[in-house]
């Protein structure tokens, strides 16, 4: 059973479907390692356990009749094979918090666009997994369920605000998982973590049903996607998100690795990365290289200000609701300075972070020219950087400075997450590929982005890659004991 935990979710599907193995079997066997790991982790914070057992049990029903009527190839595509939900995904029956206290007892009726369509394609999922508190910081911890562990080093960060997702996929508990990311959401988790997500385009994945919800031209910024073991498994989850929309993703396949162009920055301004991440980089921009693209320096001195960026865009788009309305049902900034003192006092409902940009969420407000040139300054970022990528070329920068820091370190210094947000910013597609261990058994990877639209030509770096260094690795998750 131990093999089924190290395949994609395609391959178990196909194992399934010719009667090779059973959902069933499948299904039990993530449970097993689900069980053997979550009590370090702390990946799933609601297990449906019962529920996926007997979904299990009804797949392995409808593939015995489609085999008896003949009619296997009309069936879902990932029928009988199990995943996770992150816990701000609307899902029928289950808790939707978020990791806020105020909302604790809440559950929904009905299944967000993604859910539904994943439920519908055949997964079946296993329990919802850890956010951060209103899903806006890099580090899966709050108030309702705690904090989640890093599967590779439990010292260490999962990242946020899918870190729950990015954990239990890279623990080998669930072959994938639905996350959101405005800021780096889904590819700060899968790097920690040592698994690949994808940030898709704008307009490709509906991020309906989901809380804090969409509003605005957050649409713009905010990316519904998936975290995998596996990168084979990037093309058609999305496609199955997109639903009727898939036609706007270009086929994979037909993309001729030998013949893109990869871009690299000739020097990172957004972040400083460290030895092992700028080791990272070169070696994803030379595997590419070994398959005959072209590399590319480029120099664009607005990544200086990605900060400030991504910070005027989400300013200026409109949302409805700020995250003091979420906290405190107040833009006011005294409920924030008041929560302060019970932080201090260790009687807080919330977690530093969020008070802090409770806070100060709102300064660009007050300085509405300088936000409007930050913005203008935004767009001519975008267009610099799509006029040079153009139809054929993707970039290869680091997620992050470091590999996954320990536990609360993210807060100093707090921004380092900046060269995951300024893709949200410009709206661009972006994969998080990763590319190995380090010398401390840590994950390293690196990000991949394409212009808007061309989210195939990440999608197929990422396979290429993949079997260049190898993908994700199976982790000997520190105090989990074998049932």
């Amino acid at each position: 059973m131990s093999d089924l935990l190290h395949l994609s979710a395609t391959q178990l599907a196909a194992r399934i479907r010719s009667g090779e193995v059973s959902s069933a079997v499948v299904v039990e066997a993530h449970i097993e390692r689900l069980r053997q790991v979550n009590p370090i982790i702390n990946a799933v914070v609601v297990e449906r356990i019962a529920d996926a057992r007997v979904e299990a049990a009804n797949a392995d029903r409808e593939i015995a009749a489609a085999r008896a009527a003949g009619t296997l190839d009309q069936l879902p595509p990932f029928l009988g094979v199990p995943c996770t939900i992150k816990e701000s995904f609307h899902f029928a029956g289950m808790p939707n918090t978020s990791g806020l206290v105020s909302r604790v007892g809440l559950k929904v009726a009905e299944d967000a666009p993604t859910v539904a369509r994943l439920r519908a394609a055949g997964a079946i999922p296993l329990g919802v997994t850890n956010t951060s508190e209103v899903c806006m910081w890099m580090e899966s911890y709050n108030h309702v369920y705690g904090l989640s562990r890093n599967p590779y080093d439990p010292s260490r960060t999962v990242g946020g605000s899918s870190g729950g997702e990015g954990a239990i996929v890279g623990s080998a508990a669930s072959p994938f998982g639905l996350g959101g990311d405005v800021g780096g959401s889904i590819r700060m988790p899968a790097f920690f973590n040592g698994v690949f997500g994808h940030k898709c385009s704008p307009g490709l994945v509906p991020n309906e049903g989901q809380f804090p919800g969409p509003s605005g031209n957050i649409d713009r910024h905010l990316s519904t996607g998936p975290l995998c073991r596996r990168a084979e498994d990037l093309e058609p989850l999305l496609r199955i998100m997109a639903g009727d929309g898939a036609d706007q993703l270009k086929p994979v396949g037909d993309v001729d690795v030998s013949r893109l162009r990869v871009l690299q920055f000739a020097r990172e301004l957004a972040i400083s990365p460290d030895a092992d991440q700028m080791g990272a980089r070169d070696r994803a921009v030379q595997a590419l290289m070994a398959r005959g693209a072209r590399v590319e320096a480029v120099h664009l001195p607005l990544m200086a200000k990605a900060r400030d960026l991504w910070t005027a865009m989400l300013a200026t788009a409109g949302s409805e609701h700020t995250f003091a309305d979420h906290l405190f049902g107040s833009r006011s900034p005294v409920p924030a300075l008041k929560e302060f003192g019970k932080l201090a006092l260790k009687r807080s409902d919330h977690t530093f972070p969020l008070v802090v940009l409770a806070l100060f969420e709102r300064l660009p407000e007050l300085t509405p020219a300088r936000t409007a040139k930050l913005r203008a300054e935004a767009l001519t970022l975008k267009a610099q950087l799509e006029d040079l990528l153009g139809d054929d070329g993707v970039l290869i920068t680091p997620t992050y400075p470091t590999v996954a820091p320990k536990h609360h370190k993210a807060l100093l210094p707090p921004f380092n997450f900046v060269n995951c947000a300024v893709f949200n910013a410009l709206s661009l597609p972006v994969t998080a590929v990763p590319t190995g261990l380090n010398a401390a058994g840590v994950p390293t990877g690196v990000q991949v982005v394409a212009k808007e639209g061309n989210d195939h030509l990440t999608l197929a770096a990422a396979l290429a890659l993949e079997t260049a260094l190898g993908g994700w690795a199976y982790p000997v998750v520190q105090g989990a004991v074998a049932r």
